[in-house]
């Protein structure tokens, strides 16, 4: 009798023991006992990569029913399938598994000696040791800009260690894709970007998978903000989608013709916020339909601007900025391998040193972009614009008072900070070493606390950026293994994949499980009010995402309101500068009086409004001193605003509430040889 049971065990034994070796060979492993825990997978691929990270994730909200957490408002997850598919090699996850995931581009073997675009980003010769998975001897790396840094599981380390928004930005470059040696697929932008956004779901159904089923995993992509905060208040991390391409809904210019017009920018918009996209650039390496760029500098600034000739067959054009914002400086740098693209007889421009801004600003299509991105309640994206387009921008969004504006990873001019902050808008810095991340920091800490809000940081992860190199075992203030994670509930080891372990002080940050290393050496060069601001990134970033998706378009009181005027331009029968021009309700008409000063354009509401706010949308044709007025009877008017220095653009006035039925724009000073001329002139109650 004693026997049977015996056996029986045995039997279930060998059984239990065959289960096991399918499940490793064949999917995902046994969960160990920590399984219950509802931040450990059930199951998890084996093998794979340490998270080196222990203790319960923070839930919940602080004191004052805020979110906590750290937000990346910039990283590139799937760059991997960007620029023809062989530019970022290596993937963020593999259904076969991490060997094949975190391995090296065909041609990368065996030496790295057509490795064209390491030797082009990191210099040298391109060689390193092709393999990835178990080994990693050369790659990831803080300076290896061709490599995958953004592997689920270094992700998972980032969460655990207190991140709670990231956004991805879907990521393409046309030309790029065009130019280089290899690539495996179309060099179509939007095709890419449509597969990186299906690649992201398909990673969110992938960690559901280790968690039970739909729903159950970390990795949550949202779609909203209220979705957000809840996401975030389960303790999980908010992945929002976003574009940063060249050429959106394929608006290129060639020879300064626009390729798409507004039907193409509407079907684009409708397309990507279908996909789920929330936040985008307008655009991003080369001047397009849509606006002119931030240039970049130096040897890639070269090779971007034979890129710019390639694509629209005009190089940069510069010219001296009329304010302190400038555009990065392009210098005369030399790129061999990129001029050699160029058509015999072509070479590249030089630049004055003292004319630094694009000629290019934001064009008429990229306005439309930009109301249409406020009509769907998208967030701009306004680093990579030129100073001229993110002025114009600013002056759009501050007329409607609209908060979507976000500055993602520190390529907008610093002296718009205050404008951003000013419209609701959220700030990130790009992923710098800590002593220059706590310098910048420091240097905008007062218009954060005038503000209130808490601060981000950009990783551009996959973004061929370069990221912070290490301070050396022998640096003050080194990170010391293990460290407690900002909230406490942590306990945070050096990170180990395969054979491979990484400290933050002698590899810097390699890959995106670093994060929380990088942050604690934040903390310990500059201090616990620089961590403190960063762990309020998420609610500061669904602060401006709430408040632009609540944001509602002010009543226009003087669309289609009679209009009349001191005088109007006539040039010729078929074309009417009428005063009524003014407010139709488009800016492809405007009012134009005649060539001299003391001139006015009044406007009559109809019945008594409070007005608190006029708009006044110039034409090349501005008033440099000029006055608004208001009546309540059209004779007795009383002037609520003026100035004397007016230079031109999208003007916003704002003054006390006032009832007014009569709007007079009086002008005693032209800007120009011309007379007055006003595209639109809004009026709201304020």
């Amino acid at each position: 009798m004693t026997s049977r049971p015996y056996h029986r065990r045995k039997g279930v034994t060998v059984v239990s023991l065959l289960l096991l070796v399918l499940a490793v060979v064949l999917g995902p492993a046994p969960a160990t006992a920590a399984g219950n825990e509802w931040w450990v997978p059930g199951a998890r691929p084996a093998p794979d990569s340490g998270i080196n990270v222990t203790g319960a994730p923070f839930t919940g909200t602080d004191a004052k029913g805020e979110v906590r957490g750290f937000a990346d408002a910039h990283d590139h997850l799937f760059a991997n399938e960007a620029f023809g598919g062989r530019l970022i090699c290596g993937k963020v996850f593999s259904e076969a598994g991490i060997a094949d995931a975190l391995k090296d581009c065909p041609e990368h073997y065996p030496d790295g000696s057509l490795a064209v675009f390491d030797f082009i980003t990191k210099g040298g010769d391109g060689r390193h040791d092709p393999v990835g998975w178990p080994t990693f001897k050369d790659w990831p790396a803080h300076d290896s800009l061709t490599h995958q840094q953004n592997y689920y599981a270094w992700v998972e380390r980032a969460w655990r260690g207190g991140q709670r928004v990231l956004v991805n930005d879907l990521v393409t470059n046309g030309v790029i894709c065009s130019v280089y040696f290899f690539k495996d697929r179309s060099c179509d932008e939007m095709t890419s970007i449509r597969l990186q956004a299906k690649m992201t779901y398909d990673l969110q159904a992938y960690v559901d998978r280790m968690y039970g089923g739909p729903g159950k995993g970390w990795f949550r992509i949202v779609t909203d903000s209220a979705q957000a905060r809840d996401v975030i208040e389960q303790g999980k991390l908010a992945v929002v989608l976003g574009v940063e391409t060249s050429e959106p809904f394929g608006c290129k210019q060639i020879l300064d013709v626009a390729q798409c017009d507004k039907a193409d920018i509407d079907a684009g918009l409708d397309e990507l916020y279908a996909l789920g996209v929330r936040s985008m650039f307008l655009c991003h390496k080369f001047d397009n339909a849509l606006c002119g760029v931030r240039f970049d500098s130096g040897s890639l600034g070269t090779a971007i601007n034979v890129g710019q000739f390639l694509s629209t067959g005009t190089f940069w054009k510069t010219e001296k900025c009329t304010g302190p914002q400038h555009d990065n400086p392009i210098g005369s740098a030399a790129a061999p391998g990129a001029e050699a693209k160029l058509p015999a007889g072509v070479s590249v421009p030089s630049y004055d040193s003292d004319a630094q801004c694009n000629v290019r600003g934001l064009t008429g299509l990229g306005e439309y972009a930009v109301r249409g991105m406020m009509k769907r309640k998208m967030m701009l994206e306004i680093d990579h614009m030129s100073v001229k387009a993110v002025g114009r921008a600013l002056d759009i969004l501050e007329s409607e008072s609209y908060p979507g504006v976000i500055s993602s990873h520190s390529w907008m001019d610093l002296n718009w900070t205050g404008r951003v902050y000013g419209l609701g808008g959220f700030i990130a810095q790009y992923m710098n070493g800590s002593e220059g991340f706590v310098a910048e920091a420091n240097r905008t800490k007062a218009l954060r606390d005038k503000y209130g809000v808490g601060y981000g940081y950009g990783t551009d992860m996959n973004g061929v950026g370069g990221w912070p190199g290490p301070r050396g075992a022998d640096a003050p203030n080194k990170v010391t293994y293990p460290f407690r994670s900002v909230d406490g509930g942590s306990l945070i080891d050096r990170q180990t994949t395969g054979e491979r372990t990484w400290d933050l002080n002698t590899d810097g940050a390699a890959h995106y499980g670093l994060v929380p290393d990088w942050i604690e050496d934040i903390r310990l060069v500059g201090g616990q009010s620089v961590v403190n601001d960063l762990f309020r990134g998420a609610e500061s970033y669904l602060d401006t995402w709430g408040a632009t998706e609540r944001h509602r378009a002010a009543v226009n009181l003087a669309k289609g309101a009679s209009a009349t005027a001191s005088s109007t331009e006539w040039w010729n029968p078929f074309t009417s500068f009428a005063p009524s021009r003014a407010v139709d309700g488009t800016r492809d008409t405007r009012w134009a009086s005649e060539w001299s000063d003391d001139q006015w354009l009044r406007i009559d509401l109809d019945s008594t409004h409070r007005v608190g706010e006029v708009t006044l949308d110039w034409e090349r044709a501005y008033g440099k001193s000029y006055s608004v007025q208001l009546s309540t009877d059209g004779a007795n008017w009383r002037t609520v605003w003026s100035t004397t220095a007016g230079d031109g653009g999208l003007d916003t006035v704002r003054f006390a509430g006032t009832p007014a039925r009569y709007v007079r724009v009086a002008g005693t000073e032209r800007g120009t040889k011309w007379g007055y001329s006003l595209h639109e002139v809004g009026v709201h109650s304020g």
